[in-house]
């Protein structure tokens, strides 16, 4: 933090009560996240784009464990402190450490966070300009390939790995996120 730390620590004791309230989100604010969250799945998703190896907002890329760590630091935030953090895996290893999710379930969300980060860096630099979708021509495919450690001639396996990780990521979101079983 920028400037009087002890100013900026009065400034997050004054505003934590209204970015983490006691009571817990209200179930009609929790309806309305999700709804809105379902929106941006639906309609801000690329045309032409395959949902599975988008990273940003593919199913059980970063949005999907971005959106259900802040959920978890909205619901429960007021009394774990450990969650009041802009650090998605810390957050989600806090939740993990209070028994807010299941091990496992962290375990497959921070994995899918990694590998979509992975994924997005790689393609950045194979392609010289950021990109949230794996590149549909085979060379700069080969080349992420390969910058992620997979050998020549294995880029379907990265694609394959990339939609196991994230379709179980997906999975615990349906939970965690949406409240389905």
């Amino acid at each position: 933090m920028a400037g009087d730390p002890e100013l900026g620590e009065r400034f997050r004791e004054l505003i934590d009560p209204l970015r983490y309230p006691g009571t817990g989100v209200p179930e009609r604010d929790l309806m309305e996240i999700r709804r809105i969250k379902a929106r941006i799945e639906t309609e801000r998703l690329p045309r032409g784009a395959d949902p599975t190896t988008h990273t940003k907002i593919g199913r059980g890329g970063l949005a999907d464990v971005e959106w259900t760590v802040q959920l978890l630091q909205l619901r429960h935030g007021h009394a774990v402190p450990d969650l009041r953090t802009t650090r998605t895996r810390a957050a989600l290893a806090a939740a993990a450490a209070a028994g807010l999710v299941e091990q496992e379930d962290a375990e497959v969300l921070d994995a899918a966070w990694v590998l979509a980060s992975r994924v997005r860096a790689a393609v950045m630099l194979v392609r010289g300009r950021a990109g949230d979708s794996f590149p549909g021509d085979a060379r700069e495919l080969a080349g992420v390939a390969r910058y992620l450690g997979y050998g020549v001639g294995h880029s379907g396996e990265l694609l394959d790995d990339y939609r196991r990780t994230t379709r179980r990521a997906r999975h615990a979101v349906e939970r965690l996120f949406y409240g389905t079983e």
